[in-house]
């Protein structure tokens, strides 16, 4: 160990060694006596409030612990987070959402390594549904999502349990997670709804009112993995639910989404019970560069996949399905008809035939761009004129 390398308590230090004069960071402890170093160059996360070093002996502290200049960037700059990591990340059960606000946290920021990790769970369970925790943090209105695991529970194609082995199973991983390095909290859970939708039924609902109110702060997430591959991109949705008793006030129309006919008076009772919040995705530069190795390793097999063979038994059931209501949609215009004085039934029925309508759009398109996908590969490869 190097002379210059010494500690008398913890903490982080930028020096120079003084063999090659390269500028180091280290963190040093007690316990510990030495420096841990890692290149100037290869620290993508910088701090700043650094001086000038003169010598080999010269050092540079932190100054308080709650400086302006000490941050952390995130997601290239567009968030900042105090460089005390432990600190920060025992905030969510330090610093909850006021009572009073039952729409407070607003905002959900996934992690492109949390978000990989979700979908690939989601789309290995097939037509079965999955179940998942998450890891994170809170900063203000945001609820920041850094990891996610699967967990061994036994699903179904409507519900998924979680039994005693999963509960245990959280627990070891979460504690065997902090003794490596990773600090996040669990900060909500994810599920998967293959085919039908990014919505709480009633059991989802059931369940996060649990995990707000004892685990709080806590948020669901849902996965579409059927509708991922045959859309193009990642069909999901973060949501948050209010408490018993509460009614929100009313809110303008959300966006549409095709909820299958079975699942639509599921929908319909508890959709006012939760509201969803903005999501967004982020990644570092570490995350970057291996999704651009994975890309290069395997634009393979994105190219040579069909979406309308991967999806066949979706695109049936669609159609199936959307059949069924326009079959109910045109039996309940005949009834009307011969009904007088009743308006709202008939503007019911219209409501419900404009639905159809756009399902039937969305089956249509999502069918086009498969179809134009392979014209455009046919015509790349297989018609190649040799002049």
């Amino acid at each position: 160990m190097a002379p210059w390398a010494h500690a008398q308590s913890k903490r982080t230090v930028k020096t120079i060694n003084p063999q090659n004069n390269q500028r180091v960071w280290g963190i040093t402890s007690p316990r510990h006596v030495g420096v841990f170093t890692l290149p100037e160059h290869r620290l993508t996360q910088t701090c700043v409030n650094v001086g000038k070093l003169s010598g080999p002996g010269d050092r540079v502290h932190f100054s308080k612990r709650d400086s302006p200049g000490k941050r952390l960037s995130l997601s290239s700059g567009r968030a900042s987070h105090p460089p005390s990591r432990a600190a920060f990340l025992r905030r969510p059960r330090k610093h909850r959402p006021p009572r009073a606000s039952h729409h407070y946290f607003k905002y959900c920021k996934i992690s492109a390594l949390a978000l990989l990790k979700m979908v690939m769970h989601a789309r290995s369970g097939g037509n079965l549904e999955v179940m998942g925790l998450m890891l994170g943090k809170v900063d203000g209105e945001t609820m920041i999502i850094m990891d996610s695991f699967a967990l061994p529970v036994e699903g179904t194609e409507t519900r998924v349990n979680a039994q005693a082995a999963a509960y245990e199973y959280m627990a070891a991983y979460i504690e065997n997670a902090k003794q490596v390095g990773r600090l996040e909290n669990a900060i909500g859970w994810y599920h998967s709804h293959p085919g039908y939708g990014c919505w709480l039924s009633g059991i989802d609902v059931s369940t996060q009112m649990l995990n707000q109110q004892f685990q709080e702060p806590f948020v669901a997430v849902v996965i579409d993995p059927t509708r991922t591959i045959s859309a193009g991109k990642v069909n999901l949705g973060a949501f948050r639910t209010y408490p018993k008793g509460y009614k929100p006030p009313d809110e303008g129309p959300s966006e549409y989404q095709t909820i299958p006919l079975n699942k639509i008076e599921d929908f319909g009772v508890h959709c006012k019970q939760y509201y969803a919040l903005e999501v967004s995705y982020f990644k570092s530069s570490l995350d970057r560069k291996l999704l651009e190795l994975l890309w290069n390793k395997y634009w393979v097999n994105t190219l040579s996949s069909s979406s309308l063979l991967t999806n066949a038994d979706y695109t049936t059931g669609q159609v199936f399905d959307l059949s069924e209501k326009l079959e109910q949609s045109e039996a309940q215009l005949g009834r009307g008809s011969f009904m007088l004085g009743l308006e709202t039934h008939d503007k019911k029925s219209e409501d419900k035939l404009a639905k159809a309508t756009r399902d039937s759009c969305k089956t249509t398109i999502e069918a086009i761009h498969g179809l134009m996908s392979q014209v455009i590969k046919d015509k790349l490869f297989n018609q190649i004129n040799i002049a």
